[in-house]
This record gives C-alpha cells, structure tokens and sequence, in this order.
C-alpha cells in the first residue's frame, strides 16, 4: 500500500478516529486547527494554526504541500468543513466529492431546493435572511399578516427553525405561533455563517442516523442507528442505537429515501451521512451531510457492532485507493436493498447515551472510573469537569459527556450504556442563583427530571412549610403518597426515583431539609436537586 500524506481539518476529539487511523496506515499527517490547544493537535505529525473558516488559506497551505511534501489527500470527519474538502480537493487534484455537491450538503437552503427538484422526500421550506427576520417580527408583533406566499408555505404549526450552516442542532428549534418563529428566526440568522436561517414543516416520527460511502455509482450504508432525541421545542440527541429495534422494510424505506436524496446533492465519492425521519406519510429526509457523521457514531459504535474501522475506508476513498468493502466479492455477501444500493449489516449491538445537567456550577464529579469498569461498557467521554458551569442543554454541544456500550444482544447494550450515565454523579455548587431558579420555576423548558401529574404537582405544594424530610427515618415514609406511583419512573439520566432517593439517604444520612422543598426538587432536578437543597441548607 501506497505511503499517502493526508492534510486534516480539524484537531478535535470527533477527528481523533481519522487521525489514528491515518497514522496506523503508515500515512503522514498534518492537521489544521484554528485552536492550537486542540485536544488532537498532538497527534499530528505537523500541525499548523489555520481557521478552518478560512478557505482560501488552507487552500494554499495544501498548494504549497503538495508541491513541497507530496501532500495528496484530504479529509474531515465531524466538522461543518466538507466544502473546505471538496475546495482544497478540487484546487489540488485530490479525490472528493465535488465541490458543487459539497456546497449542496452544508447549505439547507441549497440541500432543500435539491431534494425539492429530484424528487427527493423533504419538508417544504423557505429561506429567511436578516431583512426576513424582521419582516417576520413585524408581522408577529404589529399583527400582520402571514408574511410568506400562503400558498407555496402556509402559515401551519408547528414549523422547525435552522441555521443553514451549523452543526450539532444549534439554533434549531420548533415553533408553534408567529410570534415564537419571530423569536426563533431572530436568534437562528446569526448562527449561520451566511446570515441565513431556513423555515420548515414539521416532520413526526422517529429519526435515525445513517453513515454511508459512495464510490463509482455505488452507495454502501455503513450505519443505520436509531437517534433517542428529546426535549421539545429542541431537538437533543441523548444517544442512539446500533442496529435499528425497526423492521426490516422500514429501514429499507428509510435507505431508498436517504440514496435519492445523496443523487440529488451530486455526492458521488467520499462518505455521506443522514438524518432521515419516518414520518406518518413515510421516509423524508432531515438532512445529508457530505462527511462521516459525528457523535460517536462513525467513529466508535459502528466500528464496535461491525468490526470494521469506517474511517479507515474513508480514508481509502479520499486517498484514492478503493475501499475493500466495495470489492465485488463484498457486495454479493450484502443485503441490496435497490439499485446500487446496499447495507452493511453489523453482527453485534452498541448503544450510545449522553448524561445532562441541571444548570450550575459543577463542584464534583464523581462515578467516572466506576462507569467505565462496568460489564459491557467501552467508553466513557467526559465533557464537563470540576469548576465547570453547566446548562441545561438547548443543542447537541452543551451535553455533559457520552458513555458507549457493545453488547452481544441490544438490550444488554442499552442496559450498560444507561447504568453507566446513571453511575455518574455531578454535584453542584450551593446557593447559586441558576440552579435556584431553574429548581423553583415550573417551565415546560427546561423539563422536570420526573414527569408527574398535575394533581401529584399540587399535593407536594400543600405540604406544611414547617415539616421536614428526615434522611435517618428513611424516605419510605416520607414519600408523600401521590408520588408512590412514580417511584419506578426514571429521570433524564436513567434513574428511577427509588434510585435517586437511596442514594441521597446513602450519601446524605443526616440530611434534614424542609419537606416541601425537599419533595419540589426532587422531581424538578433529581438527585442534583436534592443534594442542591441539603448542601444550600448547610451553607445558610
């Protein structure tokens, strides 16, 4: 095999499987950062400060490698930087998907208008610019009317609002009047480069992730994942599983849907990567992206259920040489689903779950170590530490951190990947204002840790403000008994209640705490919540 010198955008941890891998294959690499502190700066063997954004400048640092240093490949895995690829490719020679399809898969105008024109299943959408945005208000708070042509987009809730060019769900959110989508599009504009959000229906149902490579006219699914999003009006992934729980002619739907929309954007070589929506009128597609996915997929649970190093084949695909899944040998061993289509079936189960946070400021953590010696657990991604502020979190960065199970059956996957995420314990500064105020009020966003009824809601304000919860009674008969019937119900980090409330009386044994105030942040922030009223106690 041929030694190649691969230029890599990004120094990031998503980009950590692409630059082992490279380096594993004997190839030299040098990475682009704009972040010289990069976590994966280190592992290059050359590593130069270029943003990323900057087009022209990574075009003619390639230039002046390929020239100098026999520079021939290019690659990104996890950024919003395909069309960077596809530029740097096209200017030097390199193999890629084309620039024009490139730039088809990072703008969801241009995607859209794709999809829209090749027949492609996709919500109707339309484009909404600074000039837009405060049309759009104008019409919301001076009672105007509907400010799109009613008849190509009717005014019909719920809409989803996006930035055209940004990752990881930032800035998208749904809306369900005129005045939230003022809101929403006021706040989405200036999250995309280009100043420009787009508005579009509302897709029901579940969603899944697809990674895929595309080479010579044919298309291999190489990941077909459930996605677990939650958290309405936004869209926050808090894990996915791999191989889909769905029937086999609903993934095949999925795939047909997903391999025409790749042909509208013109991606013809390199990977593709989808997120697909099985909605009440079948397949449609949320979007493509012209690179191997992010969020631990590409990258580590499809290598964990298959056995095959994805990226490595990327690689293969960017440096020229064909990838040996697409031998022809291979292909008759896999599933077609149409033509020049096929899926490459994982022969194991990985399951992926994110852990999340009450806002605050972070005094411990602890639970790390613990997680990651648990049975069929292979990875446990911290993403906040001590000293941190945490959010709760309205987009897929603001996650705390990622455990990742492999498993021989599904459910022993996802048993792993949550009993690890429910090992971990953040503790929170006391008295802080941020975490007071998310504990007292009683928003539909940020939800409540335990979903309770309206009546249930109502008999823990009624307790007696003088009464107070005992940690050396035990909490079975303090549990008010309204709550009885959630005691097996599980909070955002997969803790039942009865869990939460052992461990608090396990940590806290001496804990007394007004009764109302203990029982209202229990449900509203889970153990985070309690441990926030005994610690904010102590400290008065």
């Amino acid at each position: 095999m041929k030694e190649h010198h691969l230029l890599m955008l990004g120094a990031g941890f998503m980009q950590k499987p692409a630059i082992e891998s490279a380096k594993k294959l004997g190839w030299r690499v040098t990475v682009v950062d704009g972040n010289p502190a990069a976590v994966c700066a280190p592992l290059a063997d050359t590593f130069e400060p270029i943003d990323l954004k900057d087009t022209n400048a990574l075009i003619e640092f390639a230039k002046k490698l390929k020239e100098t240093e026999n520079l021939d490949c290019v690659f990104t895995a996890g950024t919003d930087f395909s069309a960077s690829v596809a530029a740097i490719a096209e200017a030097c020679g390199f193999n890629s998907h084309s620039l024009e399809a490139a730039l088809n898969a990072t703008d969801k105008s241009r995607m859209r208008s794709r999809f829209a024109a090749f027949g492609a299943p996709s919500p109707k959408f339309v484009e909404a610019d600074a000039a837009a945005a405060q049309k759009i208000a104008d019409c919301a708070y001076k009672a105007g009317d509907w400010p799109f042509d009613a008849k190509s987009f009717p005014e019909k809730y719920p809409l989803v609002v996006k930035p055209v060019d940004n990752m990881g769900a930032r800035g998208c959110v749904t809306v369900f009047s005129l005045r939230e989508l003022a809101e929403a599009v006021k706040t989405a504009v200036p999250l995309s480069r280009t100043g420009r959000a787009i508005i579009e229906e509302y897709m029901d149902g579940p969603e899944f992730s697809i990674d895929s490579l595309v080479f010579d006219g044919k298309l291999i699914i190489t990941g077909f994942a459930d996605r677990h999003i939650y958290y309405p009006p936004y869209f926050i992934e808090m894990g996915h599983t791999m191989p889909t729980a769905f029937s086999e002619e609903d993934r095949n739907n999925v795939i047909k849907a997903f391999a025409k929309g790749v042909k509208a954007l013109g991606l013809s070589c390199g990977a593709a990567k989808g997120d697909m929506k099985l909605t009440s009128n079948g397949a449609m597609i949320g979007e493509i992206a012209a690179r191997l996915s992010g969020g631990y997929m590409s990258g580590w649970t499809f290598p964990y259920a298959s056995g095959i190093n994805l990226t490595e084949q990327a690689l293969f695909l960017a440096s020229g040489e064909k990838s040996p899944i697409f031998d022809d040998g291979n292909l008759k061993n896999l599933p077609k689903i149409a033509n020049g289509v096929w899926y490459l079936p994982p022969k194991e189960w990985s399951a992926e779950r994110a852990w999340i946070s009450i806002p605050g400021k972070i005094s411990s953590v602890s639970g790390l170590k613990e997680a990651g010696k648990m049975k069929s657990v292979k990875d446990i991604f911290p993403r906040t530490k001590e000293g941190d502020t945490a959010v709760f979190p309205e987009n897929n960065v603001e996650k705390c951190g990622n455990c990742i199970s492999k498993a021989k059956t599904r459910a022993e996957a996802v048993e792993a990947a949550e009993n690890a995420v429910a090992s971990i314990e953040m503790r929170l500064e006391p008295n802080d204002e941020k975490t007071k105020e998310f504990l007292e009020g009683r928003k539909s966003f940020p939800p409540s840790a335990f979903q309770i009824s309206a009546d249930a809601a109502a008999d823990i304000d009624a307790i007696d403000d003088g009464c107070i919860f005992d940690s050396r009674i035990g909490w079975e008969c303090q549990i008010p008994h309204s709550l009885r019937e959630y005691i097996e119900l599980k909070d955002w980090n997969h803790r039942s209640m009865r869990m939460v409330l052992d461990r608090f009386v396990e940590l806290e044994p001496e804990a007394k705490v007004k009764m109302r105030t203990f029982w209202r942040y229990l449900i509203r922030g889970s153990l985070q919540g309690v441990l926030f009223a005994v610690d904010s106690s102590k400290n008065i």
